[in-house]
């Protein structure tokens, strides 16, 4: 076991089940789970993750990656990284406008929510995350955002 290298870079694979979203090598990514972010580098003790509502970031080739995940699950391995997210999207494909009007529209139901006792709380409240994870994620600009700079987490 001693002489078991571990890997220099993950595979990471991204899909919804709309479409492929990333298939690439990484040296490192940042993912959303539901009680915080997972750091991951290579050779990463292996795990099953449910994914909330969050910025996934990754680094490749001194440039930092940025896509917007809403929910799903991630299989790590010690070389690979499998992401199943219910949705996703990466900064450069987001429109903002339909990001802000979303946003606006999950805030208005949330006040209106208040009055109305059949409301579903937990939709109206996860449109409202998704809209600004959206929005946070379109703010890096297209897929090689700030150059390697760290985000914070949540």
């Amino acid at each position: 076991m001693a002489d078991e290298k571990l890997p220099d870079a993950l595979m990471l694979e991204v899909v919804t089940p709309e479409r492929e979203i990333a298939r690439e090598p990484v040296a490192e990514i940042q993912l959303p789970g539901l009680a915080g972010y997972l750091g991951i580098l290579p050779g990463h003790t292996p795990l099953l993750t449910e994914l909330g509502i969050g910025a996934m970031s990754y680094r490749k080739e001194g440039q930092t990656v940025y896509v917007a995940i809403i929910g799903g699950v991630a299989e790590v391995l010690p070389g690979r990284v499998i992401v199943l997210a219910d949705a996703a999207e990466r900064a450069g494909d987001i429109n903002v406008e339909q990001a802000r009007a979303a946003l606006a529209e999950a805030e208005k139901k949330l006040a209106n929510s208040a009055a109305d006792p059949a409301a579903d709380w937990d939709a109206v409240l996860k449109s409202v995350a998704s809209a600004k994870t959206r929005l946070e994620v379109a703010a890096h600009g297209g897929d090689a955002g700030s150059g390697g700079g760290s985000r914070g987490a949540h």
